[in-house]
């Protein structure tokens, strides 16, 4: 019974507790009879420990550094995996974020098409220059715009039923809902335009292109004719020239296939217009114009283009247009 409470764990772990072989205790030697006349002596035995046997302590303080070093590398692995999976976490927060940013900027993008779309509806009615077949058309344009904002806005509703939160998404729910809801209105009344222009201009053979200047000489012309002011440019690539209230950036040009990209600078933000066509009108609204505004670029080279822009009259009054800027044409 003392062996077994002598022990301790380490023993019991790493094999400490086998008890050694006993020894068998030394005979003790006689002690010489004593002599005559004296009384017989009382001998006390005390039996020592056998000789190489150390404490049963000892061997428990030996193993407390291999408890320790044991101990640390638990505690370094459970670092690394907590840290591991943090940056886990991290980058797919990241990614997510990304995802729905990309969603966002496609809606807009579609927001911008159907603004651009809208205001050639409006010039070329005010141009009386629509034809039954581009009535068609125009028709056709706005309901498959119509169809891809209708499709962008579902995506980004279930990008938003996965990744947010249910008031994220109950906002981001109305705020498509009332986009939509405009949208249905602005289509209804161009629709209900269409019918008007087409009743009023039925007979009318006139084409769009006969209201696109190709040279300055034409552009005076022009400028007489109609009620819009008309202000002229000639921009290098890389480089910006404003135009009354408009920044017009050339981003690149291809000759052989006399196309461009710009960068539109109005209203505190930028609007691309990639890879437009010579003679190709650019539309795009303004705050405050009661018509949607043009640009036309009539000469398209290497470095440069050269072209003008359209405003409704007095609209951009502190510019000179093409008919202030040369009195005598």
């Amino acid at each position: 019974m003392a062996d077994k409470q002598d022990r301790d764990p380490g023993h019991a772990m790493f094999g400490f507790n086998e008890p050694e072989p006993k020894r068998a205790a030394p005979e003790p030697t006689p002690a010489p009879p004593p002599a005559p006349g004296q009384a017989n002596p009382q001998y006390v035995y005390v039996q020592g420990p056998p000789p190489g046997q150390a404490p049963p302590s000892s061997s428990g303080v030996k193993l407390i550094p291999a408890l320790i070093a044991l101990l640390a590398i638990l505690v370094g692995i459970n670092l690394y995996l907590t840290i591991t999976g943090r940056q886990q976490i991290n980058q797919t927060l990241s990614k997510q974020a990304d995802d729905l940013n990309l969603l966002t900027r496609r809606m807009n993008s579609s927001d911008e098409r159907y603004a651009d779309l809208s205001a050639r509806f409006q010039v070329s009615t005010e141009k009386l220059g629509l034809t039954e077949k581009e009535l068609t058309r125009a028709r056709s344009l706005a309901q498959d715009t119509q169809k891809q904002l209708q499709q962008s806005n579902q995506k980004l509703s279930q990008a938003i039923a996965q990744k947010a939160s249910a008031e994220e998404l109950n906002k981001a729910q109305a705020d498509a809902n009332a986009k939509m809801g405009g949208l249905s209105t602005d289509i209804a009344g161009t629709r209900k335009d269409l019918e008007d222009t087409k009743a009023a201009l039925a007979g009318t053979k006139g084409e769009l292109s006969g209201a696109i200047a190709r040279t300055h000489d034409e552009l005076v012309e022009l400028a007489h004719r109609t009620d819009r002011d008309y202000f002229e440019f000639n921009v290098r690539r890389k480089s910006r020239q404003k135009v009354g209230t408009v920044m017009v950036e050339l981003e690149k040009t291809n000759p052989k296939k006399n196309q461009f990209t710009v960068n539109l600078y109005f209203d505190d933000k930028r609007t691309e217009r990639r890879d437009k066509a010579a003679f190709e009108p650019v539309y795009f609204y303004m705050q405050g114009a009661s018509s949607a505004l043009e640009l036309v670029v009539n000469k398209v080279s290497k470095d440069s283009i050269a072209g003008y822009v359209s405003a409704p009259k007095g609209f951009i009054p502190n510019a000179p247009n093409v008919l202030t800027a040369r009195p005598g044409a």
